[in-house]
């Protein structure tokens, strides 16, 4: 499962991709490297329009359920996701690459996938949720106070041919168009999971391997 993007749009060139009518992430620099339960940049529909906002990547685990965040979310029929998948809880995660680990040894390998590779903005389909708790990394928050947070995920599903053979179980839904990004954000439930399907193989690549960051 994916655990490792990159964004490296900087604000002015991340606001007119997703027509931003609101940004509250102040100045936003690159991010060629983020993981879970960091900070990053997501896109929400407000009534005044979509809001650029900060959020931490990573649900909490399910109750009863002791482990780290979830951060990839692919049951969508699970009374557990059910509630987040109402149009306001909808959001996009703006990305221009992704990693999956390969199975290498002695460790494993960071290998880069993008639209191609001048690394065009797209999103992942993303969900997100209010939460009171202590989250943060330790370098963010060295105290780990508990606090208010907006914590967000995003929905897989099969591998196709580019990321299969990396890996085979899962890959991100990524969303390309702003018709897409719009049925995401708008449409009932039922219209927008019919876009939790793979990306088909020609609209993609593989376009790095080793880096634990995708700043190139």
């Amino acid at each position: 499962m994916c655990n490792l993007y990159s964004l490296r749009l900087g604000p002015d060139a991340l606001r007119r991709a997703f027509g931003i009518a609101r940004d509250e992430t102040g100045n936003l620099p690159p991010q060629p490297g983020i993981f879970p339960d960091q900070m990053a940049p997501v896109v929400r529909q407000a009534e005044d329009g979509r809001t650029l906002s900060m959020m931490r990547w990573g649900f909490p685990s399910p109750p009863n359920v002791a482990g780290p965040p979830v951060t990839n979310v692919r049951n969508v029929a699970s009374p557990f996701w059910r509630p987040w998948l109402k149009p306001e809880q909808r959001c996009l995660v703006p990305v221009t690459s992704f990693s999956e680990y390969a199975d290498t040894k002695p460790r494993k390998t960071p290998v880069w996938f993008a639209l191609d590779e001048d690394r065009p903005p797209f999103a992942f389909a993303g969900i997100w949720r209010p939460w009171k708790g202590v989250r943060g990394t330790r370098k963010e928050n060295p105290d780990r106070v508990e606090e208010d947070h907006r914590l967000y995920g995003f929905l897989t599903c099969p591998a196709n041919g580019v990321v299969g053979p990396v890996h085979p179980k899962a890959m991100p839904v990524l969303l390309t168009t702003p018709e897409e990004w719009r049925t995401w954000l708008e449409a009932p439930a039922e219209e927008a999971l019919t876009l939790q399907r793979p990306l088909p193989d020609a609209m993609m690549r593989e376009v790095a391997r080793g880096e634990r960051g995708d700043g190139a």
